[in-house]
């Protein structure tokens, strides 16, 4: 499949390599089918609706996007904490971006549950241990994204509502 440029490794595919890596290997290899997903449209309108309540949002940093800066977090919103350990090492990851460029923050996830009254909250702090971990992904993703076949697909419950899905199964 591969044969075109691959994307550079940034927190959407690390996100994905958690959640699937047919997802990560096709989002990664240019194949962006997120347009058409509602999904996706529910989390930018969550996105655009938490920026207009706040200052320090949407901060560009070379491939990234960073939902919200403070003096003490980098804040990420989710749409749901159906998948925590992928946002949680998107997380980490910005965080790791922000420290290359000597901006040390702790990180806060934030999932915007509907039809829950509190948002769930999650702390995460980059430590040597968890950049250690973060380098062995990265390397796994490059690594990932370089393959000549595509991933099988997951089969599971989750890909219902994945923007892949018509891809994968029709």
């Amino acid at each position: 499949m591969t044969g075109g440029e691959i994307v550079k490794v940034n927190g959407t595919l690390v996100n994905y390599y958690f959640h699937c890596k047919r997802q990560c290997y096709l989002f990664g290899n240019r194949l962006n089918l997120e347009d058409n997903s509602e999904e996706v449209k529910i989390g930018k309108a969550i996105h655009e609706q938490k920026a207009q309540e706040s200052k320090n949002t949407e901060i560009a940093i070379e491939n990234i996007r960073l939902d919200k800066l403070s003096g003490e977090y980098l804040t990420e919103i989710k749409k749901s904490d159906a998948d925590v350990e992928a946002s949680k090492w998107q997380l980490i990851y910005y965080l790791s971006v922000l420290k290359s460029k000597g901006i040390i923050r702790k990180g806060r996830l934030e999932f915007a549950e509907k039809n829950k009254k509190d948002s769930k909250v999650l702390y995460v702090e980059l430590t040597e241990e968890t950049e250690k971990q973060l380098q062995a992904y990265l390397q796994e993703i490059e690594e990932l994204l370089e393959w000549d076949k595509i991933p099988e697909c997951l089969n599971k419950q989750k890909c219902k509502k994945c923007a892949y899905y018509e891809y994968c199964y029709i």
